[in-house]
């Protein structure tokens, strides 16, 4: 068996960046897109439920943000920016759903609830740290 040479291997790192790019992105604009197809389970009743302050203004608000910053995910346009936003939003999202099952529900239901949570905040701070990689319009920006 032979190592990659280094352009097989930036091939091959710019396929997996984008492959990340698009599982982190594709969850966003999906959840973003749902708070407004249905308000009363994700958008403003979820928000009301767990006590965001501002329901009706933060849910819409929440939603645009997570399909803005999803789709610039997507089209590896802005992509270190747009993890900013969509880091808080996680955080949050963690903070007031997840983190008080623990003490209701108990560490391992948590766990289970909080995957998709965990597993986006990961590809956030992965994508915060290696930029969208090649096949993304910040690299055809920056040539």
């Amino acid at each position: 068996m032979t190592l990659p040479n280094s352009s097989e291997w930036a091939a091959r790192t710019a396929k997996a960046l984008l492959l990340i790019r698009i599982l982190v992105g594709w969850v966003f604009v999906s959840e973003g897109v749902q708070k407004f197809l249905f308000p009363a389970q994700l958008g403003v009743g979820r928000f009301e439920k767990v006590g965001i302050p501002s329901p009706h203004f933060m849910a819409p608000f929440v939603g645009t943000v997570e399909i803005v910053c999803g789709t610039l995910l997507l089209i590896g346009l802005l992509t270190r920016l747009a993890t900013i936003p969509l880091l808080i939003d996680i955080s949050v999202a963690i903070a007031t759903t997840k983190v008080p099952m623990i003490a209701k529900s108990g560490m391992w239901a948590m766990l289970h609830e909080a995957r998709v949570d965990f597993s986006m905040l990961l590809g956030l701070l992965f994508l915060l740290i290696t930029g969208a990689g090649a096949l993304s319009l910040d690299a055809r920006r920056s040539r």
